[in-house]
């Protein structure tokens, strides 16, 4: 570069005004300096290359998989809980035993409760043979006498209207004085109160008497029934049955040890089946419905488990915001343990016909925008805004923003300025060297800053 000469009366100037002078050189050298970078950057260098890797947007098919911690659980179970304290007369099972429903586990002390059984039955049977002799022998014999009453009354009264009635006759025709027709109808009168008197006492019997007598003799049987009934009862307390089919889980006493009532005697779990329990996210819950089929992998069993929801809860958990899910699935060996933490994944969605990138080809910008970018034929990068669906492991729906066929940066996008020339490495390329290639992305976008 030339430097500026200065004229002699400038040397004076500058002398009389050294302040002025030095500002006016500052500035000149400054103009200077921006016409040369000027110029510089008018000459132009090439644009830098950066390597990438990418991939083709497909057409397929993807499921929104819903993984989760779980922990094991019983179809059923039941903690059998003895109703009377007693000692432990028997066990008929023990640890791991099989059992069916209203099979028989243990039998306790019960020698008091069979005598008193046997006393309450005593009591029935003669309640019973009482009312079989109120009803067929008492009452019968007091109800015939009656209704014989009743009837000699009947015929008596007949008896005397038919006198009467000829007498009259006779009144009539002379032959007979009215003395003697009087005293028909005084007769006649008598009959008739005997009459209903009998009548009265029969319907006595049959609306009061007889009902009062079933009564009585129908409630001391059916007292005698319920005190049966209940020694009955407490004596087959003692007997232990088990409510469920399963496996005996538990027996903590021994024969000869005191059974309290209301402590767990025996437990039985029904583990032909399983379920676990998890807890998801309010978000991954609302996308599962009853019935969704999943799987679930259980530590020591190589093989992934098949299962269904059986329960979402309606509710979240106050305490974690969650909602508990049930997972069931089939244990015909007893392989799975209730109690055992296990993962389960759980089909909650499938898009047929799905366009899919890789999940690293996709930028996310603060504001929550998803973006990817495009490897264009000519060879640049461009930045296209799409709009995300479902996600499956390394794999994400786009919904909007691009079509079968396109290639999109896998690996090396991000920092990528948009129209950035790039150079498409082969897709067998490790990870370790798309990482450098991700850094080279920024250095050309802060170099062309610098310049």
């Amino acid at each position: 570069m030339d430097w500026i000469e200065i004229s002699s009366q400038n040397r004076r100037s500058m002398t009389r005004f050294p302040k002025f002078g030095r500002i006016l050189l500052i500035a000149g050298a400054l103009c200077v300096s921006v016409c040369w970078v000027g110029c510089s950057s008018e000459k132009g260098e090439p644009a830098p290359t950066v390597s990438v890797q990418a991939a083709a947007v497909e057409k397929t098919t993807i499921q929104r998989v819903v993984n989760s911690q779980a922990v094991l659980f019983p179809l059923q179970q039941a903690a059998i809980v003895p109703k009377i304290s007693a000692p432990v007369q028997k066990f008929l099972v023990k640890r791991g035993s099989p059992v069916r429903e209203g099979e028989l586990l243990a039998v306790l002390e019960n020698r008091d409760l069979s005598a008193a059984a046997q006393d309450t039955r005593g009591a029935l049977d003669q309640a019973q043979a009482s009312y079989e002799t109120t009803t067929a022998a008492s009452l019968p014999e007091e109800i015939q006498k009656a209704e014989a009453d009743e009837q000699q009354a009947k015929q008596a009264l007949d008896a005397q209207e038919k006198i009467f009635e000829s007498r009259q006759q006779l009144f009539e025709q002379g032959a007979l004085p009215r003395k003697e027709l009087d005293q028909s109808r005084v007769d006649i009168t008598q009959a008739r109160n005997q009459y209903a008197i009998a009548k009265k006492h029969l319907d006595a019997l049959m609306a009061i008497g007889k009902p009062a007598e079933l009564k009585a003799a129908a409630g001391s049987l059916e007292s005698a029934k319920g005190k049966y009934q209940g020694a009955e009862a407490q004596l087959s307390y003692s007997e232990i049955r088990s409510p469920i089919n399963g496996v005996i889980t538990d027996r903590p006493l021994y024969p000869g040890e005191m059974a309290a009532a209301g402590s767990p005697l025996l437990t039985v779990m029904d583990i032909s089946s399983v379920i676990a329990k998890a807890h998801i996210p309010e978000q991954d819950a609302a996308a599962l419905r009853v019935g969704d089929k999943g799987t679930m992998t259980v530590p020591g069993i190589d093989k992934p488990i098949d299962g269904r929801v059986t329960i979402v809860s309606p509710a979240l958990d106050p305490s974690s915001t969650t909602v508990e899910v049930w997972f069931e699935a089939k244990n015909p060996k007893h392989e799975l343990k209730p109690g055992t933490s296990v993962q389960v994944s759980i089909t909650a969605q499938t898009v047929k016909d799905a366009l899919v990138v890789p999940v690293n080809s996709v930028l996310t910008a603060p504001d929550g925008s998803t973006t990817v970018m495009l490897a264009g034929s000519d060879g640049l990068a461009h930045q296209q805004a799409v709009k995300l669906g479902i996600r499956n492991g390394d794999d994400v729906q786009v919904v909007d923003g691009v079509k079968e066929g396109d290639k999109v940066v896998s690996t090396g996008a991000y920092g990528l300025p948009d129209k950035t020339k790039i150079k498409i490495e082969a897709a067998e390329a490790s990870g370790e060297e798309g990482k450098p290639s991700a850094e080279g992305s920024k250095a050309p976008s802060e170099g062309s800053g610098e310049k």
